[in-house]
């Protein structure tokens, strides 16, 4: 970016226009959106994070075979795989934002800076009254470190994201655990404790949300967060940094925007993806099962988590890959283009959509809704999933047949450029002057 560029008011930044969207992108957003959709009620609707490791294998024990297999399928497939593709197309979405402000010859940076602020806001209110699993507070947080980044090269934004996502969980991981390492006195006491209190805190959250009032779930859901939880995430902070470089990167690159020039390019994508995957999930499953089965024990393996950590991130990494690639692939033909592009709606009402999924997963799970956290099976609750998110498919087709934005979108757009933006669509018998996008 030129110098001159960073100095120039932002005054003629508008929201993107439905003419200068790639459906591509929005599909993929609605394709990881189902997917995260899926993931959250399997593992905090159902309150399956919550239980003891032991109750839930014995409870699989006892399940149907379908719910074993998606209770096995579930980490290979869909666990961290989804998310893994919604951090990418956030970073990748800040690359086309970057691009459009260079182009007007602006800075990026007070726009983006109040967006990332406006975001910040919602998903606060939202995970502290609705959902503590939110991203959207995350990813608010997270998307300053890309205004660091957005003058590096291709190539340092590569070394950085594959140092971030594979090191930088074991780094930090490492500094938590350092008084065990060194054995500290009194260490093993504090972290048995410790695990202790973290049980007892994910059983009081389990109580309250399968049977409490709202009230309830939001102190009991506050104080998870501000325990358990918010270490949990913060191991995770450098990957969803990691991954937001890699969307970064592909912006820039335009790999998307030109997808038949970049043909050779994903299908190197799928096979590597799918086989490292593929590979890296399976190793996951066969070290699972050897604990399992008393094997082997945490205590006389203490390298193991160092080679894990990296492991179930190459997983997570290589499938995400592996489905964004074939979308892509199948997106060239128009058949499959006709099918998937369905989902491009929900994709464009990315954070109303996300949001939804949240108040769906409460109304149907929660002890204040109609209390279904802890009575259905993997099958049943993938399938209830399944119908909500065609009712969100729906839903986002007959919105967006009326309206320019979601209702989330023109919340956080007219904050974010300081001025109510124009939500309804104009007619198609409108002048052509009042139909087109306004410049400035």
């Amino acid at each position: 970016m030129a110098s001159t560029s960073a100095s120039t008011p932002a005054t003629n930044a508008r929201p993107v226009e439905e003419g200068e969207r790639l459906v591509l992108l929005d599909t993929l957003r609605g394709f990881a959106l189902c997917g995260v959709f899926l993931a959250n009620v399997y593992l905090w609707f159902s309150g399956l994070m919550f239980r003891p490791r032991p109750q839930v294998e014995a409870l699989m024990q006892e399940a149907s075979w379908m719910d074993t297999v998606i209770h096995q399928a579930f980490g290979p497939l869909i666990g961290g795989r989804f998310i893994t593709i919604f951090a990418f197309l956030f970073g990748l979405g800040f690359a086309v934002q970057l691009g459009r402000a260079e182009g007007r010859g602006t800075s990026i940076v007070p726009v983006y800076a109040r967006r990332l602020v406006v975001m910040l806001g919602v998903g606060l209110a939202h995970l502290f009254l609705l959902f503590q699993g939110d991203i959207v507070s995350t990813y608010a947080l997270l998307g300053f470190m890309l205004l660091l980044f957005h003058k590096r090269e291709d190539r340092t934004l590569l070394l950085w994201a594959a140092a971030l996502i594979f090191l930088g969980p074991t780094l930090w991981n490492t500094a938590l655990r350092l008084p065990q390492l060194l054995g500290s006195p009194g260490a093993e006491e504090a972290a048995k404790a410790a695990m202790e209190r973290s049980q007892a805190l994910r059983a009081q959250v389990l109580e309250a949300f399968s049977h409490g009032s709202w009230l309830d779930t939001v102190r009991v859901g506050a104080a998870y967060y501000s325990g358990d939880l918010f270490r949990n995430l913060s191991v995770l902070l450098p990957v969803v940094t990691g991954r937001f470089l890699l969307g970064l990167w592909a912006g820039r690159r335009r790999i998307f925007h030109d997808a038949p020039q970049h043909l050779p390019f994903f299908r190197r994508l799928l096979g590597w993806g799918l086989a490292l995957g593929l590979f890296a999930s399976g190793v996951g499953i066969l070290v699972g099962q050897l604990f399992s089965r008393k094997i082997i024990q945490p205590g006389t393996l203490p390298w193991l988590p160092y080679v894990m950590g990296p492991m179930r991130h190459l997983g997570e990494l290589g499938m995400a890959s592996a489905y964004v690639a074939g979308i892509t692939l199948l997106f060239q033909r128009d058949t499959w283009r006709r099918r998937l592009a369905v989902l491009a709606p929900v994709g464009r009402m990315g954070l109303t959509n996300y949001l939804l999924t949240s108040v769906l997963g409460v109304l149907c799970f929660y002890g204040y809704g109609l209390g279904l956290m802890g009575r259905l099976g993997p099958a049943k609750q993938f399938a209830l999933t399944l119908v909500l998110f065609a009712l969100q498919i729906v839903f986002s087709h007959l919105w967006l047949a009326r309206f320019r934005f979601g209702p989330a979108e023109w919340v956080t757009r007219s904050l974010t450029y300081g001025k109510a933006q124009p939500m309804r669509r104009v007619s198609v018998n409108a002048p052509r002057e009042r139909a087109r996008p306004s410049a400035h």
